[in-house]
């Protein structure tokens, strides 16, 4: 049996679930969520948890399991909480700007790069070379924080582009000079 489909999800006094058929809604203080989950998984609310059973040990059956439950987890943690995601600019002359609720990106182009946040995300720009992606669900901050680090990836010579808070950029060796 899948370890992390087995735990049950607590949920948190302050948030509503609403359980039915395979649709979830969860409501807290930060919004509501709402997902379509895998019509094979039971989903049952009782008790303050949220607990997930699947009905055979199918291959199918036994990934679903785990899964089901992460995505409700991160619904549930979604609307409390809360998640970000941090950035950073490296490289001379990179910077970041909020103009209204656009993010404006100076990355070494001819031109600025303008990116607009669907709803239900924020952008923050602390610093010209930081910038901090928050919402209440999961995919959709790491989705825009991969769109944004797309528009300039690190690369591994100089080290310049927009990373994730924290990753390592692995750095290659240049041209070695031929001497003759």
């Amino acid at each position: 049996m899948s370890r992390i489909g087995r735990q049950p999800v607590q949920v948190p006094p302050g948030v509503e679930v609403k359980v039915e058929k395979a649709r979830v809604w969860v409501k807290g203080p930060k919004g509501e969520l709402e997902r379509e989950l895998h019509r094979d998984m039971t989903i049952e609310y009782e008790n303050g948890e949220l607990i997930v059973k699947r009905p055979s040990d199918s291959k199918l059956h036994r990934s679903l399991h785990g899964l089901t439950r992460t995505l409700m987890n991160n619904m549930v943690e979604g609307v409390t909480a809360g998640f970000q995601k941090n950035l950073e600019l490296a490289g001379v002359g990179y910077r970041a700007s909020m103009q209204g609720n656009k993010l404006v990106l100076a990355v070494g182009f001819s031109h600025p790069v303008e990116i607009e946040p669907e709803e239900g995300l924020t952008v923050e720009v602390p610093t010209p070379t930081k910038i901090n992606v928050k919402g209440i669900d999961k995919e959709k901050v790491g989705a825009l924080a991969a769109k944004i680090r797309a528009v300039r990836k690190p690369e591994p010579y100089k080290g310049k582009g927009i990373k994730y808070e924290g990753e390592r950029i692995r750095r290659k060796a240049g041209k070695a000079g031929i001497r003759g």
